[in-house]
């Protein structure tokens, strides 16, 4: 019987290349529908994109920028949080280090660009 909990170590997961720089992902797993998380390493030149079914919840670790939402600049800093729901265009602008948590879990065909 499987344990009814997990554990990772995000430092310890290897960055892959993500629309906003390079993400560290946890429990990205088919026996996971729930919700996943990810660190986020933003670099300045961010992809617009969105999302048709995940809401996303970021909690800015590092650094000092923008979101971009919908079009509109809203200004980050290390302890901002940002809930974007599905349907919004959103980009993260500056050098910031965040978390991500993606509900539903993360799924890679859900990141849509104009």
């Amino acid at each position: 019987m499987s344990p009814n909990y997990a554990i990772a170590h995000l430092d310890e997961i290897s960055p892959v290349p993500c629309p906003c720089g390079q993400s560290r992902r946890a429990f990205v797993t088919p026996d996971n529908p729930v919700a996943t998380i990810h660190l986020v390493d933003a670099r300045v030149d961010t992809q617009t994109h969105y999302h048709k079914k995940l809401t996303e919840i970021y909690l800015i670790l590092e650094g000092t920028g923008h979101m971009e939402l919908d079009g509109l600049l809203h200004p980050v800093k290390p302890m901002s949080t940002v809930l974007i729901k599905p349907g919004c265009r959103h980009r993260i602008i500056g050098r910031i280090k965040f978390v991500n948590i993606p509900v539903p879990a993360f799924d890679p065909h859900d990141e849509w660009f104009d």
